[in-house]
């Protein structure tokens, strides 16, 4: 297997292999552990998996219901209207029909990000405007800089991920809806709620139930992740009647599967299962992490999915982890160097029991630090940075970022970090630990902010910066401000401590994984304000042709298709069911948080 691994990986492009296939690759039919697909993995229980093996013969052989009938028995466990629901062979069909009906020319998305809300927009044509979020910030996404940079692009569709893949990152419900209102002139807001179930930040944190009432925001939600069922295919998108009506007008009679319909209508007798897992996937994280965190040099960053995002230590290559894990501990990891705005320095990885933790602790230790078996991970040539770990995608980042405004990537990358020193040859803000020698590197978490013009006056195609505005909570630092301080609790720590991250101490030294970008001249302690940019082009008339780029943007098979790698570079819940309301995890699947 050893020989076809790195094989396996660069055919797939933007995503890892198919557990099929590593299984059929593995010679005797079984998979790899894991931690690559993020998968419930106490749902369903062995009951209920035993109960589809009983009926598997029925199952398959007849049709299903129509997605109609489908979708009227979850909206009556989501308590939802029928109306305002569409149903989905996997959120990624919901995806693709949003790209197609309701994306007209350009849409703008932080990365890194879900690869389809990149890739799917400019595989038809569109501009999309990736938004970089900032490794020395924990990759935590600014809304008020996230709302000027779309005000000065002149994007009409924004997307949001809560929790954000890969990194988990959370917003609060209530910025979400202040975001929501200041943007409520775009053509369509999304928010990818696909991960929030296993949140618990909140107890009440979905933006469902706001979406309703809006003309413009869609809230797109995950049933096999959160269910454990990938394979069956299914998820749903919630807005208001007139939205949904028009995704749902154009799904087929029975794009929904029959296992689709079976597993439907038996949650109504599995509630409290089904919660007790949600709140046994949130302790495990807490566990993981902090075994984790005890790695020399590993970096893991706070999480409210049910994935933690970690950097390994300096001098390890994503990519020669990913192959001696999977070829010497039959272990699956995310390596997550294809995700534009990332690096072959970071995973992904997917919680799992303590049991499955402890083995993937040892095959790191000896993989990375060679304790037992194996060589250590060669470190890399002085001097080397790490970035996107292709030079196209940084390019497409930090110079023209899909075809619009050149250098702006890194007017709002640099904006948001006032007074910081800047990385040699990226233009980008040290981190906390490389200004402290690298020892013990905190992840700051924005304080609170102005609302900048963008968000007060949506009419205004070019925003300017309000000077002198009252505080506001729940948005990130005014630029100007000194950097966050370590936080010691909230939502973005684990369990009221402080983020857990392993000493960095190499020589005094900190390598940034940031992606390269034109440097620009140091910032002051008190930055002047972004200069104006011109009033952006009028949206067009209609759909932006298939396989056109808008506005000189690249198209998906431009971007994959210059990102190959060069020869260089591959060296306790309630005990109560669903029916009652009470006990039911309302509509966002979050009423009960353990």
């Amino acid at each position: 297997m050893a020989d076809n691994v790195t094989s396996l990986f660069r055919s797939t492009a933007a995503h890892s292999p198919s557990m099929a296939a590593l299984a059929r690759e593995g010679g005797d039919g079984s998979g790899p552990v894991d931690f690559c697909i993020p998968c419930n993995p106490y749902f369903p229980t062995p009951a209920m998996f035993e109960d589809m093996a009983t009926r598997l013969r029925d199952i398959i052989t007849y049709y299903p219901s129509s997605a109609d009938t489908i979708t009227a028995e979850l909206c009556n466990l989501l308590q939802l209207p029928p109306q305002a629901v569409a149903m989905g062979n996997g959120s990624t069909e919901l995806i693709t029909w949003i790209d197609h009906l309701l994306v007209r020319e350009s849409l703008a998305v932080p990365v890194p990000t879900f690869g389809r809300w990149t890739d799917q927009p400019m595989e038809t044509g569109k501009r999309v405007d990736m938004f970089p979020l900032q490794e020395s910030g924990g990759f935590a996404l600014d809304l008020a800089q996230y709302a000027e940079f779309i005000r000065a692009r002149g994007t009409r569709v924004a997307v949001i991920c809560n929790p954000n893949n890969p990194d988990g990152g959370f917003l609060p419900k209530h910025s979400l809806v202040q975001f929501m209102d200041a943007m409520a002139d775009l053509d369509l807001i999304v928010i990818d709620e696909s991960f929030l179930e296993f949140a618990d930040a909140e107890a009440e944190p979905s933006v469902v139930q706001e979406a309703m009432l809006r003309p413009n925001v869609v809230v797109l939600r995950s049933l096999g992740k959160n269910f454990g069922l990938h394979g069956i295919r299914f998820g749903y998108l919630v807005a208001n009647p007139s939205l949904a009506g028009r995704v749902r007008s154009m799904l087929p009679k029975w794009n929904l599967n029959s296992f689709a319909e079976h597993v439907v209508f038996m949650l109504k007798e599995h509630g409290a299962e089904y919660a007790q897992s949600l709140h046994q996937v949130r302790r495990d994280r807490l566990d993981m992490a902090s075994q984790l965190s005890a790695l020399p040099g590993l970096t893991v960053y706070p999480s409210q999915g049910n994935f933690l995002f970690v950097r390994l230590p300096v001098g390890a290559e994503g990519t020669v982890v990913r192959d001696r894990m999977l070829t010497e501990h039959r272990i699956l990891v995310r390596e997550c160097g294809n995700k534009i705005g990332s690096s072959s320095r970071f995973l992904r990885l997917v919680v799992r029991p303590q049991v499955d933790v402890r083995r993937l602790v040892s095959g790191l230790e000896q993989v990375l630090y060679g304790t037992r078996r194996g060589a250590a991970v060669p470190e890399q040539a002085t001097g080397t940075g790490y970035s996107s770990g292709t030079a196209a995608v940084d390019r497409l980042v930090s110079a023209t970022n899909g075809g619009g405004i050149p250098g702006l990537a890194a007017q709002a990358l640099t904006a948001g970090a006032p007074g910081l020193p800047l990385a040699p040859g990226t233009g980008a803000p040290l981190p906390a630990a490389a200004l402290t020698g690298g020892e013990g590197l905190r992840m700051p978490v924005p304080a609170a902010m102005p609302v900048p013009a963008a968000m007060q006056a949506p009419q205004q195609p070019v925003p300017q910066p309000a000077a002198g505005m009252p505080q506001q909570t729940g948005l990130p630092q005014p630029a100007g401000m000194p950097p966050a301080q370590p936080v010691m609790g909230g939502p973005q720590s684990f369990g009221g401590q402080q983020p857990l991250v392993a000493p960095q101490s190499f020589g005094g030294q900190q390598q940034v994984p940031m992606a390269p970008m034109a440097a620009p001249a140091p910032m002051p302690v008190q930055p002047p304000p972004l200069p104006a940019v011109p009033a952006p082009a009028a949206a067009m008339p209609g759909p932006t042709p298939p396989g056109v780029p808008a506005r000189g943007g690249l198209t998906a098979a431009q971007v994959r298709g210059a990102t190959a790698p060069s020869p260089e570079q591959l060296a306790p819940a309630p005990a109560t069911g669903w029916p009652n309301a009470q006990s039911w995890p309302n509509a966002a699947g979050m009423g009960q948080t353990g």
